[in-house]
């Protein structure tokens, strides 16, 4: 059997380079060669033993583009042979409570490409049929954006962002600057908090009205000062307890960012009553992909400057070293 190298979780701590055999295609499925895979936070918590419902021995990479190379003879697809296409890597059982009143992302038997079982971190990989998204006119690399960038359309979506809102964006990570997009486009006023000067001038090129390192909302929430929505998209219970005091009242704060399964943060019930707020979080991407296709082809935002370092499979060491030590922005691996 063909073999072929993979970022794989093999121990808590660490994702390691090991070989596995190519994957075979079954019924309804589609067989990917990947063209590139972004290093995610995700991937991250999945190293630190974080994610709950990660498999021990799995390919990492759900962020990923490919072109489809094979098609199972029982598979119903629109896409041809050679096509370009982005992955939904979550697939829900369409059987629960949640699939059957529209809120698959929260289907308790949800499993995840790259999480649950292999992903995209390798040459090839084996994905659902009803998984995959034509991406045609879309570099590969941007393409491999869809994923994280659907997350954003549904956090966006929560925060009922309207044209003069007054939104303030906590983080200038990937994340972060695709929030600021996607407000600023809409018409909102965004400032962005970042304590990186890089990501503060990557912030202002997405469309950020004003950057600072840290907040003044400059007075009392209750007369008016502060942000109608607050977009958290660090992951950190400090941060996630800043959103909160910026809101003024009436305001909305989104948690977009993913803490610790053990982080808690204070929060005053007093304060939340008075102000009239409303505390919100997002949990992956319902029906975002096709959504965030659209964008990412429309090209209105340079969506590749999110990219700051390209890597081969094979120098996965290194890509990962500059990710975890936050030198850039997004880091792809092109297998």
């Amino acid at each position: 059997m063909d073999s072929q190298l993979v970022a794989s979780w093999e121990t808590v701590g660490s994702i390691s380079m090991v070989s596995k055999p190519k994957p075979t295609l079954t019924a309804g499925s589609v067989l990917i060669r990947v063209a590139a895979s972004g290093i995610c936070g995700t991937d991250l918590h999945i190293c630190k033993g974080e994610t709950s419902h990660a498999t021990h021995n799995v390919t990492i990479g759900h962020e990923f583009s490919g072109y489809v190379e094979a098609i199972h003879a029982s598979t119903s697809t629109t896409a041809k042979l050679g096509d370009l296409v982005c992955i939904d890597p979550n697939v829900p059982c369409h059987k629960c409570t949640f699939c059957r009143t529209q809120k698959y992302h929260l289907c308790p038997h949800l499993w995840c490409i790259g999480v649950t079982c292999d992903g995209g971190m390798a040459k090839h990989v084996v994905v659902p049929a009803s998984s995959i998204y034509v991406a045609t006119g879309i570099p590969p690399e941007v393409a491999s954006l869809a994923e994280p960038l659907s997350c954003v359309v549904h956090a966006v979506d929560t925060g009922c962002v309207k044209s003069g809102d007054r939104v303030l964006v906590i983080g200038a990570g990937p994340i972060g600057l695709m929030v600021t997009a996607l407000c600023a486009n809409g018409g909102a006023h965004v400032t962005v908090a970042e304590l990186n000067k890089m990501r503060r001038t990557a912030a202002t090129e997405f469309g950020a009205s004003e950057v600072t390192e840290r907040v003044d909302i400059g007075g009392d929430p209750v007369e008016g000062y502060g942000f109608d929505v607050v977009f958290e998209c660090v992951g950190l219970a400090a941060t996630m307890g800043q959103a909160l005091e910026c809101a003024r009242a009436g305001g909305t704060v989104v948690w977009v960012g993913v803490a610790r399964p053990d982080a808690l943060v204070s929060v005053s019930p007093f304060t939340v009553y008075r102000r009239e707020l409303t505390i919100k979080s997002t949990y992956t991407n319902p029906f975002g992909m096709e959504r965030a296709v659209r964008i990412l082809l429309d090209n209105k935002v340079n969506w590749a400057s999110l990219i700051t370092h390209t890597f081969a499979l094979t120098e996965f060491d290194a890509a990962w070293d500059v990710f975890t030590q936050n030198s850039g922005l997004k880091v792809c691996i092109k297998p």
